[in-house]
């Protein structure tokens, strides 16, 4: 069941779900870094471009601005999460967490990663004045117990050269016009392998990857971009329908971009 955790502290975010048991997909990106911790289960977890097996025990870092997201491959599952702005990670975690790696397996570290969870968890749902320091203490020694026990990734990292390289090629070409169809020419596959292996691999469906990489960039420009019309950006991210982009825009952020550009 998902639980609900009251509390409300500044650009911090805790939450768990405890004995899930039911399949589920999430996706999204976010302006906040997010560690997640699988407790119980597994899951396939799609991040930026690549994808990984999560087992139990595994921790999850997902910068800022990341797209993401995970598809429950057992029944039953457990995680626990957090979402923070920068503030809470040192200076000198920024400097080494930043350098790729998303997924940690180190089973040494575990047990003290669940008690910090816990220690969080408590502070999370009864805030007092020392509440946010005490966050950012316990979010710095789960930082520094990941960069002490990396343990192995390629073991964790699973993956489809065809899906790898498509992926790529969107990334590199979403400004331009990209259809199912032509790509699976392209890599000399059928379009209905190419978009049920795409699924598979990445947990979403060919259009939906495309379009919401285009929005994420969009997003970006909009908010560093201002010499820029909106309309510019639209068709710079690869639409060429103005109102299609408001429309995917507002549905997605729960804005319209010029609402957005305004604020």
């Amino acid at each position: 069941m998902e639980q609900k955790i009251s509390g409300k502290i500044e650009n911090y975010y805790f939450s768990k779900a405890i004995d899930r048991r039911y399949s589920e997909s999430t996706q999204h990106y976010h302006p906040h870094y997010e560690i997640y911790y699988m407790k119980e289960g597994s899951c396939r977890y799609f991040i930026d471009d690549r994808s990984f097996d999560v087992e139990a025990g595994d921790v999850i870092f997902i910068p800022k601005g990341i797209i993401h997201r995970t598809n429950y491959t057992t029944n039953l599952h457990s995680r626990l999460l957090i979402n923070f702005t920068e503030d809470y990670i040192p200076s000198d975690v920024m400097e080494n967490i930043m350098e790729s790696r998303y997924l940690y397996r180190s089973r040494e570290i575990t047990r003290r990663i669940e008690e910090l969870f816990n220690k969080i968890e408590k502070e999370y749902t009864n805030p007092d004045e020392y509440t946010r320091s005490l966050l950012y203490c316990y979010t710095a020694e789960m930082f520094y117990l990941i960069l002490r026990h990396p343990g192995s990734l390629e073991e964790a990292t699973t993956g489809n050269e065809l899906i790898d390289s498509i992926v790529r090629y969107i990334k590199q070409n979403y400004m331009s016009e990209i259809k199912l169809s032509t790509v699976a020419k392209m890599k000399s596959v059928s379009a209905e392998h190419l978009s049920r292996t795409f699924k598979s691999c990445t947990g979403f469906g060919f259009n939906e990857y495309v379009t919401l990489l285009r929005l994420r960039k969009a997003e970006e420009l909009i908010r560093t971009e201002h010499h820029k019309t909106i309309s510019e950006i639209a068709y710079e991210c690869g639409f060429n329908d103005g109102n299609y982009f408001s429309y995917k825009f507002k549905k997605m952020y729960g804005i319209s971009p010029i609402k957005l550009r305004n604020s």
